[in-house]
């Protein structure tokens, strides 16, 4: 007898239903829409690759962790660190809002950038507990299983990211 939960979802259903997700998940760990774009790619290959070989229970959280680990990959990377050297700055978003005078928009882009240089400064353990904890919403307990370390270090490292990101935004 096959329950709802026993179904293995088709490649197809995956990519549909977690695409969007893991686009933005890369985007906020490495900071770059063409790199994270291309860390999509890697991250379907390696659910593909899964799909054949041995299905996972819980495919969103498997997802999820093969995603925060191939942003880990990436910017372990001889690449990444050169690209980290020479500066390169992020891209804003381009679109402006529908009522957005041009004083408005160099504000909201100055405040982008302010932002992403700071999320960028963190240290990779911290970036990676804040975007899953207060950019994705995961459970603390479900940030721990995701990056497998202790509940305690998720709060360790969100208690020292988020004050890190008042101070480099000059929150009190």
């Amino acid at each position: 007898m096959n329950t709802a939960a026993s179904v293995t979802p088709s490649l197809d259903a995956l990519y549909r239903a977690h695409r969007e997700r893991v686009f933005r998940l890369c985007r906020l760990l490495l900071a770059d829409a063409d790199e994270a774009a291309d860390a999509v790619h890697d991250v379907f290959l390696r659910v593909e690759r899964a799909f054949r070989v041995a299905p996972p229970d819980d495919w969103p959280a498997w997802i999820t962790r093969v995603t925060v680990n191939t942003c880990r990959d990436r910017r372990r990377s001889g690449w990444w660190r050169w690209w980290r050297r020479k500066g390169v700055e992020l891209d804003a978003d381009e679109t402006p809002g529908p009522t957005a005078t041009p004083e408005h928009e160099a504000v909201r882009r100055q405040e982008h950038r302010r932002v992403w240089a700071a999320l960028r400064r963190l240290p990779a353990r911290q970036r990676d507990v804040f975007v899953l904890r207060h950019l994705e919403g995961f459970a603390t307990d479900d940030v721990a299983a995701t990056l497998g370390i202790a509940p305690g270090s998720v709060k360790r490292h969100l208690f020292r990211a988020v004050h890190a990101l008042r101070r480099a935004l000059g929150e009190p």
